[in-house]
């Protein structure tokens, strides 16, 4: 359980900003990510050291099952850590506790839960408790799946048993009203009785995974309101629109099915907005992306790429610092062509980026789509998502905050943006992605109380 050191040629990382990198980057950032999760797992330990009590008993605890575990089969300790789930609770704890050296209310359960789900993986024998702490009746053990106790209480503890022969169950042994254990599958696409684990919605050709599985709500915090489980038959159109997003995607998009390919990926349901629908991403969770049922194969590759993206330029952001942290006061914010709302800069460079995806894509539909409203269409989303990307880009680059590798990743992205600018389209496509721009603007405009200047693109 040792960090390893990585290294980014420049060739990849003008590749990356440029928005693409294909799988070698995908694999390079998701090493990576895996790295600092040791890391933190590192200074977790430390930290719980130094404040003493019962969180660090808890950590020591933890840790003692991880290494039995990595003894056994590295393997499985590696496919607990790199869950989109470990991420924030490894973070979150080690927050905790630099906030509270005394480790009050450090959620030390957290890094319990990922040991737990380690021992099983390794079928190493054990024997673990931890409390719950939400509402929540479910009980997880990430990467693996959950149980559903019914009728549970915070506070009230959860019992792994691993055997000799490798079996686990999971158990609330002081409950009120007993329950019997819950047999805890190996295999983390299985689900029976109380017992939940992810839904396999597809595989890559790599052998790469496409599931579907809900977080527990401490990883996806913003989503939590949305979060939904769906039933069996929600779930079987999910895995009809995966089939053919992937599909969609292998045979007319190789660049990003290649990125995606390279690693799993966990969809995460959400309840779907009143119309469209609604995505998103964490810095924590790699691997993952949060939306709603989209309706069709193209709907969930546009979206996949465009939250691939946003994946991979938060991986990004942990190994370089492309911009210099806002002065005292308050952070200026800017015009988003994609957003209702002001954002930060790092929220304005996230989305240019993923935006840049998102043009890319519809420039291929309009190259490879065979129905004549739906090519016109990819065209218009082509002149809409190119020209806004490359604005927003611009205002990034004019920021003054750029460091020198900012300067070279946005700058990149302004070359490759300027290049998708100079791809003829009807004018009929050109005229509908300025009115949409316009109005997006105007709409803007009139919620803000402001009247920024688009070139600019800056909230007052």
């Amino acid at each position: 359980m040792t960090p390893s050191p990585h290294r980014l040629s420049g060739e990849l990382f003008d590749a990356i900003a440029a928005g693409g990198g294909g799988a070698e980057a995908m694999r390079l950032l998701a090493r990576a990510e895996h790295s600092r999760r040791l890391a933190c797992l590192y200074a977790i330990r430390t930290a719980a050291r130094e404040s003493g009590g019962a969180v660090a008993r808890t950590v020591e605890s933890a840790w003692e099952l991880l290494e039995t575990a990595h003894r056994a089969d590295p393997g499985a300790v590696t496919a607990v850590l790199t869950h989109p789930a470990a991420g924030p609770a490894l973070v979150g704890l080690l927050a905790r506790l630099r906030r509270r050296p005394d480790g009050a209310g450090a959620p030390a359960h957290l890094l319990t839960a990922l040991a737990a789900a380690a021992a099983v993986r390794a079928r190493v024998p054990a024997r673990v408790r931890w409390p719950l702490t939400g509402p929540d009746p479910w009980a997880a053990l990430p990467s693996l799946g959950r149980a559903h106790f019914p009728g549970a209480r915070p506070g009230d503890h959860v019992e792994l048993r691993v055997g000799t022969a490798g079996g686990a169950s999971i158990a609330i042994p002081d409950a009120p009203v007993p329950r019997a254990p819950v047999p805890v599958a190996g295999d983390p696409y299985r689900s029976g009785g109380r017992w939940r684990g992810a839904r396999l919605l597809a595989a890559f050709d790599t052998g790469a995974a496409l599931a579907l599985d809900v977080l527990d709500p401490p990883s996806f915090p913003a989503a939590a309101a949305r979060a939904v489980h769906p039933d069996a038959d929600e779930a079987l159109r999910w895995e009809a629109v995966a089939r053919a997003g992937c599909a969609l995607l292998r045979a007319d998009h190789p660049r990003t099915y290649a990125e995606l390919a390279a690693c799993p990926w966990l969809l995460v349901p959400l309840r779907a907005p009143a119309g469209g629908i609604v995505s998103g991403s964490s810095a924590e969770t790699f691997g993952s992306m949060a939306l709603s049922l989209p309706p069709n194969g193209s709907v969930l590759a546009v979206t996949m790429a465009h939250e691939a993206q946003h994946n991979k330029f938060a991986a990004l952001l942990h190994l370089f610092d492309l911009f210099e942290e806002a002065r005292q006061g308050p952070e200026e914010r800017y015009y988003a062509p994609w957003r209702p709302d002001p954002r930060p800069l790092v929220g304005l460079f996230h989305g240019a980026y993923a935006h840049l995806a998102v043009a890319q894509f519809w420039g291929r539909r309009g190259e490879t789509e065979r129905d004549p409203a739906l090519r016109a269409l990819a065209h218009t989303r082509f002149a809409r998502w190119r020209s806004g990307a490359r604005e927003a880009t611009a205002v990034i680059l004019d920021s003054g905050r750029l460091t020198p590798l900012g300067l070279r990743f946005a700058g990149r992205m302004l070359e490759t943006l300027d290049g998708l600018c100079r791809v003829p389209l009807p004018a009929s496509a050109v005229r509908g992605a300025e009115t949409a721009a316009r109005e997006h603007l105007a709409a803007w405009r009139d919620a803000a109380g402001s009247t920024p200047a688009p070139t600019a693109g800056r909230a007052s």
